[in-house]
């Protein structure tokens, strides 16, 4: 009866939406699910963040609507946490713009930048909302290929011309989802370079910046001299605090940009709930401990995972960030069937890795987000399959 937009047959199922439907079902048949898939902390948020959003929620001043700039306080306490960890200073009042989730302002953007058939250069595999947001938009996604062989890094020297003179806008991301790859400071440098002669407005998403491990400390492109002149930064609560239904996130960077992300949201959503956003404050400034102990503990799984599927012969790398292991599948094997596989015979959900680009085929994704014990019981069923 209706027709969808052109625009929406254009994007595929998103991935998680089908993974969820294949895990309700198999656990409505009884099987014990052990999940590897979707990126959600399993341990609960902080209980002094938890504290101050009850406080909060009871007071009926926080009960009306929000300002969409979010609140001067979160503000400041960014720009406060930006210079603590990356020594960026930050406008709190022109170059910080609080987002309900740094998702919604990553798929945002595009609206501010794009017209039809410009486009925006796409890491591949991706972030979904990377490639959804453009196309909603009505622009173009160039995919730049991260492969084994470049570090999982964009080749910046292979992207045509043609496109180089539509291209408005480039996502990356690191430490990297779902590849879980690093980047360092001179690859920021080039890719500024490259951003500024282009022309071309570069959107950083550094949402796993403090989910590291073996001591390492990934940078923030702001660091970078002159980074502001093109560069918008994307954060989140979600995954360093254990607050991802919480939905409290922010940009950062040129105030121009910042100011067109604004322009967009303002006409399509509302500002944070205040409540929430005195908890974020909470998070930032609070005691980071907890910040520690989760990378500690993210770090025994890892070890354990890779240990036990480099047993298997599956030869894994230990990532140095995020809480994302990206594995070869056996032989080449396809991603969507192997997945299928690994749910049939062993009750084991992964993600397939062509669900986040097509230069995601030949990989799984297993996400750290499950207990040690339920990793061991995992890694026996493997042994009984493979």
């Amino acid at each position: 009866m209706f027709k969808l937009s052109k625009k929406l047959q254009l994007l595929p199922p998103y991935l998680f939406l089908e993974i969820d439907k294949a895990k309700r079902k198999a656990r409505a048949q009884g099987r014990d699910i052990i999940d590897f898939g979707i990126g959600d902390p399993d341990q609960p948020t902080p209980k002094h963040i938890i504290d101050v959003l009850a406080q909060a929620a009871n007071d009926p001043a926080n009960h009306h609507y929000a300002l969409d700039q979010g609140m001067p306080l979160l503000r400041r306490a960014i720009a406060n946490w930006y210079k603590k960890r990356f020594n960026v200073e930050l406008d709190p009042e022109t170059e910080i713009l609080p987002l309900i989730g740094s998702k919604e302002g990553i798929a945002h953007l595009p609206f501010a930048f794009l017209n039809t058939g410009d486009y925006s250069l796409v890491p591949d595999p991706c972030y979904p909302p990377y490639k959804g947001g453009t196309i909603l938009a009505g622009g173009k996604p160039y995919l730049m290929p991260l492969e084994s062989e470049n570090d999982f890094l964009p080749d910046l020297k292979k992207i045509p011309l043609n496109i180089l003179k539509k291209a408005k806008l480039m996502y990356l991301n690191y430490p990297n989802n779902p590849t879980s790859a690093t980047a360092e400071k001179d690859f920021y440098q080039k890719t500024m370079g490259f951003a500024r002669k282009n022309k071309i407005i570069i959107a950083s998403d550094l949402a796993y910046s403090e989910m590291t491990y073996d001591g390492y400390r990934p940078s923030s492109i702001l660091e970078i001299k002159e980074a502001k002149d093109t560069a918008i930064e994307f954060h989140s609560l979600s995954k360093t605090y254990n607050m991802a239904g919480w939905r409290v996130g922010w940009a950062c960077g040129n105030k121009d940009l910042i100011w067109a992300l604004a322009k967009v949201k303002s006409n399509v959503d509302s500002g944070i709930f205040s409540a929430i956003q005195l908890a974020g404050i909470a998070a930032l400034e609070g005691n980071q401990e907890h910040v520690s102990n989760m990378c500690s503990l993210y770090q025994e799984r890892r070890d354990i995972l890779i240990e036990g599927l480099n047993s298997l012969g599956w030869q894994v790398r230990p990532p140095k960030a995020t809480f994302y292991i990206w594995i070869k599948t056996p032989k080449g094997k396809d991603s969507i069937k192997f997945a299928d596989f690994l749910l049939e015979k062993a009750d084991i959900i992964v993600t397939p890795g062509v669900g986040f680009g097509k230069y995601g085929e030949g990989y799984i994704r297993m996400a750290l987000t499950v207990p040690k014990e339920r990793i061991s019981t995992a890694l026996e069923r493997l042994k009984k399959i493979m």
